[in-house]
């Protein structure tokens, strides 16, 4: 039950800025958010740059961080504070899409590889993909909603260098699941909840797939 940003510019935007805002949302979540945290964004060769660190992200240090045009980030929350290891912690990627998660489900039976569960989903999503992402998405979360016993949500956005694939999934508890989104004509910032002290952001709807 973690939490997710993406924020995609037309220009360069802060990264230090936007950390810190999601930072001040996890460290105020009702779920504690600490059990690690990693980001993916794109450098000045256009090319997808990985970091990871197993401490909560609201203790780290953002300064080595410089400015980008698009920026994907998870903070984990653990199930059952189990496996806290930081090759769990996501962003998963690989050379075309890097993916972050969060949910929780039960009795899944699906064969993928993959440490946690949240691995094993993106790697069963790829599975279908022919390059169409949404249409991959749409047939993997069809399929696992049918290999499930209970969803009590699946939230996932896949990004490329292109889009966001976002699908929010939840069957309780929508004020903490519900995703929201900002957009501005330079800016898109999607998130797990408003920024804090922000009230411009609009509801991503339940058992919806968008592109961004």
């Amino acid at each position: 039950m973690c939490r997710l940003l993406f924020v995609k510019s037309k220009t360069e935007l802060d990264i230090n800025y936007h950390l810190e805002k999601f930072a001040d949302v996890c460290k105020s979540s009702k779920e504690f958010q600490g059990h690690g945290w990693g980001c993916s964004y794109l450098n000045a060769d256009d090319n997808w740059e990985h970091y990871k660190n197993i401490n909560p992200i609201w203790e780290d240090d953002f300064s080595k961080f410089n400015f980008t045009n698009r920026l994907i980030v998870h903070a984990r929350s653990a199930f059952e504070d189990k496996d806290i290891f930081i090759e769990n912690n996501m962003p998963f990627y690989d050379d075309e899409f890097v993916f972050i998660f969060n949910g929780e489900l039960r009795g899944v039976k699906i064969n993928a590889e993959g440490r946690i569960g949240a691995e094993k989903i993106f790697n069963f999503i790829k599975r279908f993909h022919n390059y169409d992402m949404k249409k991959a998405i749409e047939k993997g979360i069809d399929i696992i909603l049918k290999r499930s016993n209970y969803i009590r949500a699946m939230n996932i956005i896949i990004a490329d260098k292109n889009n966001a694939y976002v699908s929010s999934l939840f069957n309780e508890d929508s004020e903490y699941f519900q995703m929201s989104y900002k957009q501005t004509d330079e800016e898109l910032i999607i998130c797990s909840q408003n920024y804090i002290g922000e009230n411009d952001w609009i509801k991503i709807n339940n058992k919806s797939l968008e592109v961004f």
